[in-house]
């Protein structure tokens, strides 16, 4: 891949860091053709200093390394994305993403962002089990309560798309969702191994 590169004059290309589960843009950053060699050989994530004019391993010294899954470029070569499994934060002001300042969003468009978020909310709610919180009561009452649940979201769906209410289906939709992942959460099962298996099914077809 590196001989179709189109480095710049400085011999440098941009390089846009994602999550390779959730998606979400991490930090950009600047490659030459060394630390995209680095890059690929490690498997971990090295990139051009332009201030310090110097190489450096993301991570090296904070330890928040980031695995790569994959390496993208566009159409013209001369911006790459680099897909990641980040071990920790990757702004160096220790949030997970550089990219939190919002200059404008638009209300009323989901996205499947908020899935990455409840995963990490729930996963918290087991580990610290606030007094109060649904989830800790769903923890607390156990796998048959959840597995309820589950069962009784999955029937209003079904409900709801039998009276052709797609309000009601958005909503206990929403509801199963949520239930499915404190499920996963309990049985210690990744939704992204779930969603791999989507995908692995999908490219199979």
């Amino acid at each position: 891949m590196i001989e179709r590169i189109r480095f710049d004059e400085k011999g440098l290309v941009t390089a846009v860091v994602q999550d390779a589960n959730t998606k979400e843009v991490l930090t950009v950053a600047y490659m030459n053709k060394e630390s995209f060699v680095k890059t690929m050989e490690s498997g971990e994530t090295w990139f051009y200093s332009r201030s310090r004019q110097e190489l450096w391993h993301k991570g090296a010294t904070s330890g928040h390394t980031q695995k790569v899954v994959a390496i993208k470029t566009d159409c013209d070569y001369d911006a790459i994305v680099v897909e990641v499994l980040p071990e920790g934060p990757a702004c160096h002001n220790g949030t997970a993403s550089c990219f939190t300042e919002v200059v404008q969003q638009n209300t009323g468009v989901g996205s499947v962002e908020i899935i990455a978020k409840l995963v990490r909310v729930i996963e918290k709610r087991e580990q610290e089990m606030p007094v109060g919180a649904y989830t800790t009561y769903l923890f607390e009452k156990g796998i048959d309560k959840i597995c309820k649940k589950v069962g009784e979201e999955a029937t209003e769906v079904v409900i709801g798309a039998k009276n052709r209410d797609a309000e009601e289906v958005k909503w206990e939709a929403a509801d199963l969702i949520y239930h499915l992942l404190v499920l996963l959460q309990e049985q210690k099962v990744s939704i992204y191994d779930v969603l791999d298996v989507l995908k692995k099914r999908h490219e199979e077809k």
